[in-house]
């Protein structure tokens, strides 16, 4: 196990009955808040309404941004900043699932500094304070609301970005699990499989003696397993949605890769598809993912997927590793099927010379030309796997 530190410094408010407390937390850290939220579930389900009421009664300052988008856009964020900069915004609000936060973090960020909020993504511009921001979390998927990273779209340049700063992190995350029943089916599907390759791309590693960690790692994926069909099927089952959203925040806040090393594979590749079709994140996921270990499946790797399928499938171990790493990843993909997730990339509309654009700009936004994740990919490989995946 490598050297590693764990700091996570966001509160957490979990239940029913917290939303009482939002006042009281925010006035930790300001009183002009600037409210981040989507389109209109957090006003059909009353929590706009019940957020506003609160607000008006502690005497907080609003100011809005609505209409945060899915795969999160960068000229919304420019609008955040401008609002922010003029109204003098000392805490900002999220209100929704990982875009809305994501949207929050940037802005954060971005206020406290002259250039232009994408050279923060790309890498030009170092954050160096950020407004303090804290999100009320109605969707189980991204884990944005207890960890420093975010992903932000750029329809300019046709990219879909990852960056991070710990000074965007946030404050504290209100979560209510009820706030997740009006989840749709399709959406609670795609939360559940984001949930899960976040979780993955933390457990598929070589040799790193991090053996708690893929314990861990394994409890979250077959809570998921277990929670994410009762959710599909009984929306308003509290102990599903609970457990959904519990492991939603445990699977990218740093605990499953402390003491490993990490570069994520599937990430990249999936914001390929949703930076040129705006596929939703989870479900580009959870159709690459299988593809993915099958061309990772070699004799050095069949243990670890094997042990996969041994402690989250409860496959039983045969003398041949390598055939049940195949049943395996066989396994997963008829779990992510069972969800309502299409299999290929050619469901989702695709074409097949997308397949060799994607692998390109998949390399070109990395900072080295390959991905030295699980297996070492370089842009033949990514090309490989997305005609797999087709």
């Amino acid at each position: 196990m490598q050297d590693f530190i764990f700091n996570i410094s966001t509160k957490i408010l979990f239940g029913k009955d917290q939303l009482k407390n939002l006042p009281g937390e925010i006035k930790n850290y300001g009183n002009k808040v600037l409210l981040v939220y989507g389109r209109n579930s957090i006003k059909k389900i009353g929590l706009y309404d019940d957020i506003i009421k609160l607000f008006e009664k502690s005497s907080i300052e609003i100011f809005e941004l609505p209409g945060i988008v899915p795969n999160p856009r960068i000229d919304k964020v420019r609008e955040g900043v401008k609002i922010a900069k003029e109204n003098d915004i000392d805490f900002i609000l999220a209100v929704g699932g990982g875009s809305t936060i994501d949207s929050a973090k940037l802005i954060a960020v971005a206020a406290k500094i002259d250039s232009d909020p994408w050279d923060i993504v790309i890498g030009k511009e170092n954050p160096k304070d950020a407004i303090p921001i804290a999100s009320i979390l109605t969707l189980a998927a991204t884990g944005s609301e207890m960890n420093s990273g975010s992903v932000i779209t750029n329809e300019e340049t046709g990219q879909k970005l990852g960056w991070g700063s710990e000074y965007a992190r946030p404050k504290f995350a209100l979560i209510n699990p009820e706030y997740t029943y009006s989840v749709s089916v399709y959406q609670t599907a795609a939360g559940t499989c984001d949930i899960m390759s976040h979780t993955m791309e933390n457990y598929f590693t070589l040799n790193d003696g991090a053996y708690l960690e893929d314990r861990f790692a394994e409890s979250i994926l077959k809570t998921c397993m277990k929670y994410g069909p009762i959710a599909i099927k009984e929306p308003n089952n509290y102990e599903a949605r609970a457990n959904l959203i519990w492991a939603n925040s445990w699977a990218i806040n740093g605990l499953l890769n402390a003491g490993k090393f990490t570069d994520w594979s599937v990430h990249p590749m999936e914001h390929e598809l949703s930076a040129l079709r705006d596929i939703t994140h989870g479900v580009g996921l959870a159709i690459l993912t299988p593809y993915w270990l099958e061309y990772c499946l070699d004799n050095e790797r069949s243990e670890k997927i094997a042990e996969f399928g041994y402690n989250v499938f409860d496959i039983e171990k045969t003398e041949s590793t390598f055939e049940d790493a195949k049943k395996a990843i066989e396994s997963l993909r008829e779990f992510f099927i069972s969800l309502g997730i299409p299999e290929n990339l050619q469901k989702e509309g695709f074409k097949k010379e997308d397949l060799p654009i994607m692998a390109r700009n998949c390399i070109n936004n990395r900072p080295k030309p390959e991905i030295n994740g699980f297996k070492n990919l370089k842009e033949e490989d990514i090309l490989n796997i997305y005609k797999m995946a087709f």
